[in-house]
């Protein structure tokens, strides 16, 4: 049995629909089983409520052989070690007790470089794989760089100003993967019982690209100018507070900011194996740009 952690997610719904055919009992673990596409829910084992909860997780986890672990988003936790380590704990415990043969965890870019412990979420997400490796699961950390599908969250600004923004210096270029790659990776994981032991899984799209880049290839696809502002990390941390999100957590984005800023994602060798196939310019065509008209 395969179970699957925030099904109704951007990452965790598309691994859903990657191993809905592939003749695997599915368990899924979802706050609100109606999020859920009403033509699935009659092929699925569902758990309602969070994962982050012991009796969820003790129940959910009894029996599995794989598990997909994200950390949902929790922008009102009081911290970043709230959100992360403290949240997966139990299922931790939930893994050693039931003895869940592999783990594939979404997590972050980082483990090694000289601003990891500096970097809010990056340093919650380590934290976070560290629990989990302890439990004596086999885990893979995907540790991934900048999602694409961030850059849709501007999307309005993008459309009616011609604007997108970061705290992040217009020419540093890092990796940038699409979370249809991710989840692909995931799947590939989950369905292959032949791993064991505890590893990093770098994804890291197919090249590395500046916002000034991304600005650019914006405008082509398009067909309008978008031009790339870089904010400072004062103003970014203020735009989190004021759309609801504890300071802790707010600070913790910002962190992750200025990390990324020093060269947090650049520290894995890019190769073949690690390079993921979808471009930023086809992420934009095909998903940007009808969010952008809509």
């Amino acid at each position: 049995m395969i179970v699957i952690t925030t099904p109704a997610g951007q990452i965790g719904r598309q691994v859903l629909g990657n191993l809905l055919q592939s003749g695997e009992q599915l368990r899924v673990i979802a706050r609100d089983p109606a999020q859920l596409p009403a033509e699935v829910r009659g092929d699925l084992d569902i758990v309602e409520g969070s994962h982050g909860d012991a009796a969820v997780a003790d129940k959910a986890f009894a029996g599995a052989d794989a598990v997909l672990w994200v950390t949902p988003a929790d922008r009102r936790a009081p911290s970043v070690d709230a959100a992360f380590a403290g949240f997966t704990r139990p299922a931790a415990e939930a893994f050693n007790r039931h003895g869940v043969g592999r783990v594939v965890g979404v997590s972050m870019l980082g483990r090694g470089t000289p601003w990891a412990a500096q970097a809010g979420f990056v340093a919650g997400s380590l934290a976070m794989d560290d629990l989990i490796a302890a439990s004596g699961v086999a885990y893979r950390a995907l540790t991934n760089p900048y999602f694409m599908e961030d850059t849709a969250r501007q999307a309005k600004s993008i459309k009616d100003k011609g604007l997108f923004t970061s705290p992040i210096a217009g020419g540093r270029k890092r990796p940038t993967a699409a979370t249809r790659d991710i989840a692909a990776a995931a799947s590939r994981l989950l369905l292959d019982a032949s791993w064991s032991g505890v590893e990093g899984v770098p994804l890291l799209g197919p090249e590395d690209l500046s916002c000034n880049d991304m600005a650019e290839i914006m405008s082509q696809v398009l067909g309008k100018d978008v031009r790339f502002q870089r904010i400072t990390f004062e103003a970014y941390k203020d735009r989190f507070v004021r759309l609801g999100t504890s300071d802790a957590m707010a600070q913790g984005y910002t962190d992750m900011a200025w990390a990324k800023n020093e060269g947090l994602d650049n520290g894995v060798q890019r190769t073949p194996e690690n390079s993921t196939p979808t471009s930023f310019r086809q992420w934009c065509d095909e998903v940007l740009k009808p969010t952008v008209a809509s």
